[in-house]
């Protein structure tokens, strides 16, 4: 039986400029607004929490939250 990764959730491990596939799927989910987002639609994402992000104010909302910057 053929295992389909259509519409299921892709772990990842992120690094500089790119991310390695640790479990297949098809999206992730954004960490900020819970979006799904298709692995050759993310753009962004950060490594030091290994979240990603629909868009750059999600990545901004993000980093301001773990720095507690309102």
């Amino acid at each position: 039986m053929l295992m389909s990764n259509r519409d299921r959730i892709a772990r990842l491990h992120y690094m500089p400029y790119s991310f390695r596939v640790l479990q297949a799927g098809d999206h992730v989910l954004c960490a900020v607004t819970g979006q799904k987002i298709a692995l050759e639609d993310l753009r962004y994402w950060s490594i030091a929490r290994q979240e990603p992000y629909a868009s750059a104010e999600a990545s901004v909302q993000a980093e301001r939250a773990a720095k507690r910057i309102p």
